[in-house]
């Protein structure tokens, strides 16, 4: 009787796992975000000022409200709806709403250097009358040839 069962093939369980689907997956997953990565860059493009300035530390639960002001004049706010121009007084109703949602709010003002002066200034003051605890403007570094 004894010979009998040491005939039989004993069941183990198996204790790999099969990793080649799992890697397949990610492997697609990884070229489906590098593609998408490129296109997620929102904004709107402007000829920036050059100038010599340290870059702000911001950290990434602080992430500045920017307000860009095209070559024509025009406003634009990053909320995610950048097609459309906006006015002053949009402006200022879109940053009141940000404002109370965010306790601290810093705004970059990101404008062609076309634009006038009276157009960045009459942006600040808005900002200021609104109470943003920092403005700041965005340039391009200066480059020495």
């Amino acid at each position: 009787m004894q010979k009998m069962l040491r005939n039989k093939p004993s069941k183990q369980l198996m204790a790999e796992i099969n990793v080649v689907p799992y890697i397949d997956v990610m492997l697609v997953l990884l070229v489906i975000f590098m593609i998408t990565a490129p296109m997620l860059t929102q904004g709107l493009s402007v000829d920036l000022p050059q100038a010599s300035a340290d870059p702000l530390n911001i950290k990434p639960q602080e992430e500045p409200l920017i307000v860009t002001i095209a070559s024509g004049g025009e406003y634009f706010i990053n909320t995610g709806d950048e097609s459309e121009s906006k006015t002053l007084a949009d402006i200022k109703i879109q940053v009141q709403k940000i404002i109370q949602q965010r306790e601290k709010l810093s705004v970059l003002i990101n404008g062609d250097k076309s634009v006038s002066y009276a157009d960045v200034v009459s942006l600040m003051a808005i900002l200021q009358e609104l109470g943003v605890e920092s403005v700041g403007l965005i340039t391009d570094p200066v480059i020495v040839d």
